[in-house]
């Protein structure tokens, strides 16, 4: 004003930052046909943006721990830039997996389920970075993008959670035991042909919940997410790798962002955990070599013991009738060559036709539904009544991985 105030409160000239710099925006003109969408995206410069992340997650409580254990890292590691609380924003997109609970994986799209959506939001710039559980993600990845850090990883470790039995080998014949995953399936049918596996599908909670209400004798879950959620108390016993295998990059977070972002580039590049990211790389190799998805009964883990990557890997017909393993000693460099030449072998021990090995198998439907407790021939009600999923997308409070 006259008085050589100014006029305006902070908030206002924020806002006349951002109207000014779409202004810019909208006279500048078409970008040149040569260069992608993710490379526009990533170069933008509307400074306003830059001290703020957009981090895209599902929406699941399990997703959103691992979102908000992302938020704290990048908080720990930029203070300056990203210690305020509304510096990393948490977007929960619902994926196609999410929506789709009535199916077994295998018959609805497979892996991509939990991912494409996530993915058209990294590439129209409405997220800078996606927070996935990297045993979601297929083995490629949307061009445009890359998926260059993984945290540290948790117990990669299946989780047996049973009133019936201490152990697999402990439960009587015909047990009914709830799992959506061929892999699982495949290694229970090798220790008792009579079991009946049955698709329990879910968040952590639901299927927890499922199992109290005695729809199966028995479950497998990933402890990896049993930990992150406090959980632990549920588990009866921690399967070994000679019991049950685990999926191909089970218990790791990993964080996409697009090609060429170089601001997203140095927030996430400092997160990775050069570890983990030797071990889960050996392990995609394994299951790319292998043309792998939710179709197949696969399992590969990779650790480093004693300065070496130590791997093994399997896999399975969907009835447990055959079961092939596998397994590599060698140098962290070598870790992406290691898991395809595991593949390679275990593919040319069938012939060279892993998908023709094995067959079209499936886990059976939930014997009945959750919900109202009759008869199904899916599951139905996953989203209705007490089953219904929180939508606030808060953080679930459970605890800090360390």
């Amino acid at each position: 004003d006259d008085n050589g105030r100014n006029p305006f409160t902070i908030r206002e000239l924020a806002m006349l930052s951002i109207l000014s710099c779409g202004a810019s925006a909208y006279f500048v003109g078409a970008p040149l046909p040569q260069q992608t969408a993710a490379a526009q995206l990533g170069s933008r410069s509307c400074a306003i943006d830059m001290s703020i992340v957009k981090l895209g997650t599902r929406g699941s409580p399990l997703a959103l721990a691992q979102a908000y254990e992302t938020k704290r890292r990048l908080a720990e590691a930029f203070p300056d830039e990203l210690g305020a609380d509304d510096a990393v924003e948490i977007k929960v997109i619902k994926t196609t997996g999410d929506m789709v609970l009535d199916k077994a994986l295998k018959d609805v799209g497979g892996k991509g389920l939990f991912t494409k959506e996530l993915d058209v939001s990294l590439l129209n710039g409405d997220v800078d970075c996606c927070v996935h559980s990297m045993k979601d993600v297929p083995t490629w990845l949307v061009p445009g993008t890359i998926l260059p850090c993984n945290l540290p990883r948790e117990d990669t470790r299946d989780a047996w959670i049973s009133p019936s039995g201490k152990l697999p080998q402990e439960l009587p014949d015909g047990a009914v035991i709830g799992t959506a995953s061929l892999r699982r399936q495949a290694q229970l049918y090798a220790i008792n042909p009579t079991f009946k596996c049955v698709i329990i599908r879910g968040n952590v909670q639901t299927r927890l919940k499922k199992l109290e209400e005695g729809i199966v004798d028995a479950t497998m879950l990933a402890k990896a997410g049993l930990n992150r959620m406090n959980l632990e108390e549920h588990i009866t016993a921690v399967l070994e790798w000679d019991t049950c295998l685990p999926a191909v990059a089970q218990g790791a977070i990993g964080i996409q962002i697009r090609e060429k972002d170089e601001k997203m580039s140095r927030y996430i590049g400092a997160l990775n955990h050069e570890p983990t990211k030797v071990a889960v790389d050996c392990e995609r190799a394994f299951l790319a070599a292998l043309d792998g998805n939710c179709r197949t009964p696969i399992a590969g883990q990779a650790k480093i013991v004693d300065g070496q990557l130590r791997f093994e890997g399997l896999i399975a017909k969907v009835d447990g009738t055959t079961v092939l393993r596998t397994s590599r000693t060698g140098p962290l460099s070598d870790a992406a060559k290691m898991g395809t030449e595991a593949g390679e072998e275990l593919k040319a021990k069938v012939g060279g036709d892993a998908l023709a090995f094995f067959g079209e198998g499936e886990v059976l439907p939930e014997p009945k539904s959750s919900v109202t407790g009759v008869e199904t021939d899916g599951l139905g009600g996953y989203v209705k009544g007490e089953y219904a999923m929180d939508e606030s997308g808060k953080d679930p409070g459970f605890a800090k991985a360390q």
